[in-house]
């Protein structure tokens, strides 16, 4: 279970929120705690050790950002809530795996406990060491993405795949990293496209063929990741997915 803890001075996000939660994620997520400050939420964090901490960024006395910067070892993953949309980027620089706004809506949250379970895939995946590249014909090369400090540089054959977040795009590692970048989906792909390893299968997912085990056909058509990460592949998308994993399948 994902134990959870709701920070929020707000009582009606708080109630919006934990509603949320407990319809439609009480076989998967558990609430430990709901804080209305960051004073309860320190004490509150220290008692129940979370995995997933749903964090208000503007709060009276302290803000989200604050309370983060006095916790000496951050164990869990942060999802920052706010109404306002100008604190994106000092949410990708604080390291949060997610950043919704209020009014949360349940897709977006649906889409922010799916990306906390696909990293955690990743990271026990990894600690197990249940990942090997498939192709050995492919070089490791590296590909720089600019950030808002430089350029983070990645051995492209690391990537398993990336994700779109609106304007943002989130490349997940087979070491367990995860890169938030201010670029779009389609920038990333350009830039990725020479290696041939690369290919769309959904407007929000971008996947290396190299990881791919197999192609589910039950239900709604869907890959499924080495790691067994499970990631929907589009109607429109289906044909050329299905060409390019044939082509580098036969090389």
């Amino acid at each position: 279970m994902i134990k959870i803890i709701i920070i929020d001075d707000s009582s009606t996000s708080r109630i919006i929120l934990e509603k949320f939660l407990t319809q439609n994620f009480s076989e998967k997520c558990i609430i430990v705690a709901i804080c209305e400050d960051a004073a309860s939420a320190k004490k509150a964090i220290r008692v129940n050790k979370p995995d997933l901490v749903f964090l208000d960024i503007e709060m009276p006395n302290k803000n989200g950002f604050e309370m983060l910067k006095e916790i000496k070892s951050i164990k869990f993953e942060v999802i920052f809530t706010t109404s306002h949309a100008d604190y994106a980027i000092k949410a990708i620089k604080a390291d949060a795996l997610d950043y919704l706004i209020k009014p949360i809506n349940l897709k977006d949250l649906s889409n922010a406990i799916r990306r906390f379970e696909n990293k955690k895939i990743v990271q026990e995946s990894t600690n197990s060491n249940l990942i090997e590249t498939k192709s050995s014909n492919n070089l490791i090369k590296k590909i720089a993405f600019s950030t808002d400090t430089g350029y983070e540089f990645i051995d492209i054959n690391s990537i398993l795949f990336c994700e779109a977040n609106s304007n943002y795009c989130r490349i997940f590692c087979v070491d367990g990293r995860e890169i938030l970048l201010a670029k779009t989906l389609k920038n990333i792909h350009e830039q990725l496209v020479p290696t041939k390893l690369f290919h769309r299968i959904h407007k929000s997912y971008l996947v290396n063929l190299n990881y791919i085990l197999r192609l589910n056909k039950s239900g709604s058509l869907e890959v499924e990741l080495q790691n067994g990460i499970k990631l929907p592949v589009s109607f429109r998308q289906k044909d050329n997915f299905l060409n390019a994993f044939k082509e580098v399948a036969e090389k």
